[in-house]
C-alpha cells in the first residue's frame, strides 16, 4: 500500500469520526433542550411563580455546551474539507436557531419576573396611599 493511499484512508477515517462528534454532539444538544410540554404545564401559585418556573425549564446550559461542541469539531471538519455535503451546518444553524430562541425568551421572562415584584409593590403603595387620600377627603 502506497503513502499516499494510506493517508487517504487514515483521511476518510477522521473525516468519519469528525462527522460521527458532530452528530453525537448535536444528538446530544437537542436531548437538553427543554420538552416543550415543560415550558407550557406549570404548577404554581402565583404569576411569579409561574415565571420563575418557565425562567427555569427554558434553561439549556447542557444545549449550549453540545451545540458548542458540535459546532467546534464542524468547523475542523470544514476546514479540512473532510465533509461532502452541508447537511451538518444546516442541522448545527437549525439547534442554534431553536437555542437563540430560547435564550431570547428566558431573558423576556427573566425581565419580566424582575419588574413584577417592583410593580407589585409600587401598586400596593399607591393603593394605600389612594385609600388614605380618598379617606380623607370623605
Amino acid at each position: 500500500m502506497s503513502q499516499t493511499t494510506l493517508d487517504d484512508e487514515l483521511f476518510s477515517e477522521a473525516a468519519d469520526e469528525l462527522q460521527d462528534d458532530v452528530e453525537a454532539a448535536l444528538a446530544t444538544a437537542r436531548a437538553a433542550l427543554p420538552d416543550a410540554e415543560a415550558i407550557w404545564t406549570v404548577d404554581a401559585d402565583n404569576v411569579l411563580g409561574v415565571l420563575n418556573g418557565l425562567r427555569a425549564a427554558l434553561a439549556a446550559e447542557d444545549a449550549s455546551e453540545a451545540l458548542r461542541e458540535a459546532r467546534k469539531w464542524h468547523e475542523v471538519g470544514r476546514r479540512a474539507e473532510a465533509f461532502e455535503d452541508d447537511a451538518l451546518a444546516e442541522a448545527i444553524a437549525d439547534v442554534e436557531a431553536l437555542f437563540e430562541q430560547l435564550e431570547a425568551t428566558r431573558e423576556q421572562v427573566s425581565a419580566l419576573a424582575g419588574a413584577l415584584p417592583a410593580l407589585k409593590s409600587s401598586l400596593e403603595a399607591f393603593d394605600d396611599d389612594g385609600a388614605a387620600t380618598d379617606g380623607e377627603d370623605a
